[in-house]
């Protein structure tokens, strides 16, 4: 629909607002900072989707989120109001087990993340270790071959709260054989978070990997090709389907990718000034229509 330019929904005729309804049978939704914002949902969010899903639209919430495993993500949308199935959640903790899996990778991983991916790896029968602290020693240059696991095969980088420079060196000693192998969850590059607090994302973590091991990540989630893939594989119509996102490079790119519709919320990373500049300076996708919550759209709805 709306493809020549980017479109403020806000400004749409009635009959407009109702064409872009019956423009999709299919919702994606990235989920922090277009949902809620750590543990608070926002405002008319979960009625918006409960409202798409009640028209029949089918529902998939897709996040780079790696913190949680799915039936937590389902548990989490479920208390802040939104209906919610294990089997809608897509998120990069599980992309990443069923990526492992689907290769038929028997080693171990190493893992610079969180037990959300621990969980996923350890449901299709994964091994993994490195998941919790591992404290800078005095000595912690004079690492010894000894301290390495000789059975891992591959290194995961997702977001860990317990990252240290021992961690960092022990992903790049593990990525020193070519054999093994280097994934990552994704490379957002900060958190959605209200105020000026900056708390710095998953990407931060993969470039420091990516730096020290001379190595390059394959990087599972949003925008990037194995996601793609998975979405096509459950047999999505693209010209029926609308990904709603916060973010141009992430959410609205994977859109832009797939042929999807795309709905950006300025509720989350990407504000009016960012999506402004993007647009001026053509540097990245843009969506076909915006909104500043996605609850703003209820109101537009035709009664």
């Amino acid at each position: 629909m709306f493809k020549s330019a980017v479109f403020n929904l806000q400004e749409a005729t009635k009959d407009q607002v109702q064409e872009f309804l019956n423009s999709f049978d299919t919702v994606l939704t990235d989920c922090d900072g277009v949902l809620w914002i750590e543990n608070n949902a926002i405002q008319g969010s979960a009625d918006t989707m409960n409202y798409l899903r009640k028209l029949g639209k089918k529902i998939f919430y897709v996040t780079n989120n790696s913190t949680k495993i799915r039936s937590d993500f389902a548990a989490k949308a479920q208390q802040l109001g939104f209906i919610a199935s294990q089997d809608e959640i897509l998120s990069t903790a599980y992309l990443v087990a069923h990526y492992l899996k689907g290769i038929g990778f028997t080693k171990k991983v190493y893992l610079l993340g969180s037990n959300g991916i621990g969980e996923e790896l350890k449901a299709v029968g994964i091994r993994h270790i490195g998941v919790g602290p591992d404290p800078v020693k005095p000595d912690f240059k004079n690492m010894q071959p000894s301290e390495l696991d000789p059975e891992v095969g591959a290194v995961v980088v997702g977001f860990d709260e317990h990252v240290s420079y021992p961690k960092f060196m022990k992903a790049a000693c593990y990525l020193s054989s070519e054999e093994c192998l280097f994934v990552a969850t994704n490379t957002d590059e900060r958190f959605p978070k209200s105020g000026s607090i900056v708390v710095p994302g998953t990407g931060t973590l993969v470039r420091a990997v990516e730096t020290c091991s001379e190595r390059k990540a394959l990087v599972l989630g949003k925008p990037h090709a194995y996601v793609r893939k998975f979405l096509e594989s459950c047999g999505l119509n693209p010209a029926r389907t609308l990904m709603i996102g916060d973010r141009c490079n992430t959410d609205i790119e994977l859109g832009v990718r797939c042929g999807f519709q795309t709905l950006l919320v300025l509720s989350g990373v990407t504000s009016s000034k960012e999506l402004d500049a993007i647009r001026n300076e053509k540097k990245a996708p843009l969506p076909d229509v915006v909104l500043p919550k996605l609850g703003d759209l209820l109101s537009l709805v035709p009664s």
